[in-house]
């Protein structure tokens, strides 16, 4: 009797798109680990220069009233300093809150050119820099503060200026990690191009 041949064993043949896909989310998070450790060093260069220097200013971001009640109690204990509001309340309101708290009009300057975080250092960065301030006083919340020590980390560092944060409580827990390396991301654009890219940070952040 003829013997018939085995039966051929059918193998799924792997799909070349999968291991392109699976290659190139491994090398995405490879470079946001490398950003992320590249920010981090720089935080900590910056946080000893900021002990080393005696702050000259204060910058108080804007999105919460309560940043703004707090920079004017805080502006009274260091009464020889000058205060920058970036885009914070509306002009008659940031000026009552700071008149309330005994500051002179002329210590507080109100700047509304931000559109968000990483404008609000790219925005004020020159002027300080023209004053020759070397180190600022950061207050925002607490949630928000390592987004913003991140972006002012780089904008500022890059022109020499340190930062010494300021967190105001908010009872709300850290912003996500993605925003910071977002705006991270944003930020070293500044830095090389002058752009922001604030349009691609406002489409992004409508979609979550």
């Amino acid at each position: 009797m003829q013997s018939r041949p085995p039966a051929s064993i059918s193998r799924r043949q792997p799909d070349p798109r999968s291991n392109v896909r699976s290659r190139s989310r491994s090398r995405r998070a490879k470079f946001c680990r490398i950003v992320l450790i590249v920010l981090l060093l720089a935080i900590a260069y910056r946080q000893v220069q900021s002990y080393l220097r005696t702050p000259q200013a204060v910058l108080v971001l804007g999105g919460a009233v309560e940043r703004e009640e707090f920079a004017a109690e805080f502006a009274n204990q260091h009464p020889d300093l000058p205060i920058w509001v970036s885009s914070g309340s509306n002009r008659e309101y940031s000026e009552w809150v700071f008149a309330e708290a005994g500051i002179a009009r002329e210590r507080v300057h109100l700047d509304y050119r931000a559109k968000d975080t990483v404008t609000n250092f790219t925005t004020l960065v020159e002027d300080f820099q023209n004053q020759g301030i070397n180190s600022i006083y950061l207050i925002t919340s607490d949630d928000h503060m390592r987004r913003a020590r991140i972006i002012g980390a780089i904008v500022f560092g890059s022109r020499g200026i340190s930062i010494k944060p300021v967190a105001v409580e908010s009872g709300r827990s850290p912003e996500p990690l993605e925003k910071a390396i977002r705006d991270a991301a944003r930020s070293l654009l500044w830095v090389t191009t002058g752009y922001t890219g604030s349009a691609v940070g406002q489409f992004l952040q409508t979609r979550h």
